[in-house]
C-alpha cells in the first residue's frame, strides 16, 4: 500500500513522545567560501541514538505486532542502534546484525543499548542475509532498515518537521543509501520541493537504478560504506523516487571528508561520513543553487569517533602534542 502525507502525519503523532524534534541551523554559504545564499541544516544527527533511523524504528515497533522472540534488524550501524534503543525503551528483545565494516562508534552504541549483537559478513547485504536466517529460525520480527512501509513513514517525519521549522524551501539535499529517508521525504513533499539525492561514487545505488529503470546491484565500497552502501536501492522506495525525485548526484570520498572538516571548522558540527554526504554536494559545487534558492540539507547521522573524549583518546592526543617536531 502506498504511503501518503496523511500517513506520515499519523505516524508523527504516534512516535512524537519517543523522538526528539531536532533543530535546524541557518548558515551563510559564504562562510564556506561559496556564493552567498542561506543554507538550512536539519540537525537530525541530534536524534536519539545519533541518527534519523530512530524515527523508523519506533514507527515499526509501535505499529506492528511484536512476537515473543522479539525483533531482528540488519544494519550498517545506525539502524541497528536505533532499533536497539527503541527496543530497550519499549521492553522488546532485539538482535542486531552488522557487517565488519560497521564503525566502532556504531558497534559500541548498539552494545550500550543491551541488544544481542552479531558482527559478521563483509557488507550490509551479508548482515541482512544472516538476519533473515535468524528470523526464520526464531520467529523474530524483521525490522528492515529502509525497504519497509513503516520505516519510510517514520523517516518521512523529518520532512514534516523541516517544513514546519524552516518555512518555504526550494531544494532539499539528502544522502542516499537504501533510500528509506529520501523515500520518506519524497512521500512527504510530493514534488513540492526539488528533492535531490546525494550518494558516494563508490556506492551509486540510486544512480544505477535510475539508469536501469529499476533497482540493480551496485558497488558497496567507499568511505561512507557503513551507512550508504547497501547492495541496491529499496524495491518499495524506488517507485516513489522515480515519481518525485529531481535527480541524483555523486560525490567522492574526498568531497565527503572535506565536508566533514568544513562543518567542524565553521560551526562545530561533527557528522559521520554518511551524514556529511549531502552537504558535500554543495561544498564541492557538484550542486550549484540558483540565485535566491532556499536550500535545506539533512545532516543525518553522527555516530563517529572523530571526536573521542575517552581516556585512551586523550592520551593519544597528548602524545601527539608532546612529540618532538619532525626533522
Amino acid at each position: 500500500m502506498a504511503c501518503t502525507p496523511d500517513d506520515i502525519r499519523a505516524t508523527y503523532r504516534l512516535i512524537a513522545p519517543y523522538i526528539r524534534k531536532t533543530p535546524i541551523f541557518r548558515l551563510d554559504a559564504a562562510d564556506f567560501g561559496l556564493e552567498p545564499f542561506e543554507i538550512v541544516l536539519k540537525l537530525e544527527f541530534m536524534q536519539h541514538a545519533g541518527s534519523f533511523k530512530t524515527r523508523g524504528a519506533f514507527a515499526n515497533l509501535l505499529t506492528r505486532d511484536i512476537p515473543t522472540a522479539g525483533v531482528v534488524a540488519a544494519s550498517g550501524g545506525n539502524h541497528g542502534a536505533a532499533v536497539a534503543n527503541a527496543a530497550r525503551r519499549l521492553g522488546v528483545r532485539a538482535r542486531i546484525h552488522v557487517p565488519t565494516i560497521s564503525s566502532p562508534a556504531k558497534i559500541n552504541r548498539i552494545r550500550s543499548y543491551g541488544a544481542q549483537l552479531e558482527v559478521a559478513g563483509d557488507y550490509y547485504a551479508d548482515a541482512l542475509a544472516l538476519s533473515k536466517v535468524y528470523a526464520k529460525e526464531t520467529g523474530a520480527l524483521e525490522i528492515h532498515a529502509f525497504d519497509q512501509r513503516e520505516t519510510m513513514l517514520g523517516q518521512g517525519t523529518v520532512g514534516l518537521e523541516l517544513e514546519e521549522q524552516a518555512g518555504e524551501i526550494d531544494t532539499v539535499l539528502c544522502a542516499v543509501g537504501g533510500g528509506g529517508l529520501i523515500g520518506g521525504l519524497a512521500t512527504w513533499f510530493q514534488s513540492r520541493v526539488r528533492l535531490i539525492g546525494v550518494e558516494p561514487v563508490e556506492a551509486p545505488t540510486l544512480t544505477r537504478a535510475l539508469a536501469a529503470g529499476h533497482p540493480v546491484d551496485a558497488p558497496q565500497g567507499g568511505y561512507a560504506a557503513d551507512s550508504l552502501a547497501p547492495a541496491r536501492i529499496g524495491e518499495l522506495v524506488f517507485p516513489v523516487l522515480r515519481e518525485h525525485l529531481d535527480r541524483a548526484l555523486l560525490v567522492t570520498d574526498d568531497d565527503i571528508r572535506a565536508a566533514q572538516a568544513a562543518l567542524w571548522e565553521v560551526c562545530r558540527v561533527v557528522p559521520e561520513p554518511g551524514g556529511a554526504a549531502a552537504f558535500a554536494s554543495l561544498l564541492s559545487r557538484v550542486y550549484r543553487p540558483a540565485a535566491g534558492e532556499r536550500v535545506a540539507v539533512i545532516v543525518s547521522g553522527a555516530n563517529t569517533t572523530a571526536v573521542d573524549f575517552t581516556p585512551a583518546a586523550k592520551r593519544a592526543r597528548q602524545g601527539a602534542i608532546d612529540a618532538p617536531p619532525a626533522r
